[in-house]
């Protein structure tokens, strides 16, 4: 007798060929609306699924947990990181979790090097300077930014990503700096010619830009705190495609509306989608790049993810452990 198919609910419309794929494998129900699911409708998922495909949009925090039918056994997060589930609670209740680790390193250490240069060389005010018919022509003194070549790069987070974003510094000419949770090898120093810093604290007053670029964790909320920001130079520029929460944006903003940092660029936000308005006036200020979290929206990046999705549900469902299990202790 041919075994049924498990109930997948996926909570964001995905590329068509990935639901495409899950349509042949699963029994599958998609939001065709691609609208964020309210706390009622990720409830009843919960409660009627055998398998959740959940994306950073949603919070499956413990309150959803505890109302999962008993046929809930899997949580498949589309995206990188899973601090927008609780795994420690979804443990508890013998709900495997994984995610889609890998896929978007490249893409997101691509965006990350982007802003670097954006806010450095002020592409994105100089590119509406034109459409806006504000450019009065050449000047020697106009839309002056600043060379990267030899400027000091701090990486909070020397992961895949903080890794793939010192290879790109390095051939740009910046000096590579880190902090990390633990040091990497010494072949790997030697190859991006990075200097590790016990003192995160240390490190922040010496740069002149500093990417975040670890993850976010209880551990990693508000790692770069008022107080820590208050370490930054004048002429340092912060650029985050981590998340938001990693950052005090208030601390943030308040430094830039004083010129206390020379510039920020931002993919992420503390309270998103909604974007601060002092952020918004200091981005037509031209103080700020601010995108609309875009660092992994590649269309290679989402099939790779969807593929990654299939792979750990497929596996799961056959009875064997998934390859990108998440549990508590790797947070």
């Amino acid at each position: 007798m041919e075994q049924k198919k498990p109930l997948v609910v996926v909570t964001r419309k995905l590329p068509e060929a990935v639901e495409t794929r899950m349509r042949e494998l699963f029994d599958v129900r998609f939001n065709a609306s691609d609208k964020p699911m309210t706390k009622e409708e990720l409830a009843e998922a919960m409660r009627t699924a055998d398998v959740l495909v959940p994306t950073v949009t949603d919070r499956i925090d413990s309150g959803l947990i505890a109302q999962a039918g008993d046929q809930m056994k899997l949580i498949a997060n589309f995206g990188n990181g899973v601090d927008n589930i609780d795994v420690t609670s979804a443990l508890r209740r013998g709900i495997t979790v994984t995610n889609t680790p890998g896929v978007l390193t490249d893409d997101t250490a691509d965006m990350t090097m982007a802003l670097i240069l954006s806010v450095a060389r002020r592409i994105v005010e100089g590119g509406a300077a034109i459409p806006s018919g504000e450019w009065p022509g050449w000047s020697p003194t106009w839309m002056l930014g600043h060379r990267i070549t030899g400027k000091k790069l701090g990486i909070v987070g020397m992961g895949r990503i903080g890794q793939a974003l010192a290879k790109r510094a390095k051939a740009f000419g910046l000096e590579i700096h880190y902090h990390n949770r633990r040091r990497v090898s010494a072949a790997l120093e030697a190859e991006l010619g990075a200097t590790y810093w016990d003192s995160l604290d240390q490190m922040l007053a010496r740069m002149d830009i500093v990417s975040v670029n670890c993850p976010h964790t209880p551990a990693t909320y508000h790692l770069l705190s008022a107080r820590r920001l208050k370490y930054l130079r004048p002429e340092a520029i912060v650029v985050n495609t981590a998340r938001g929460e990693i950052i005090d944006e208030n601390a943030l903003t308040r430094m830039l509306e004083a010129g206390e940092l020379a510039g920020a660029g931002l993919d992420v936000f503390e309270h998103e989608p909604a974007v601060s308005p002092r952020l918004l006036k200091l981005a037509k200020a031209g103080k700020v790049t601010l995108l609309p979290h875009m660092g992994s929206a590649t269309n290679e990046g989402r099939l790779d993810m969807g593929e990654k999705v299939i792979v750990n549900v497929k596996t799961f469902m056959d009875g064997h452990r998934p390859p990108d299990r998440v549990l508590p202790s790797m947070l």
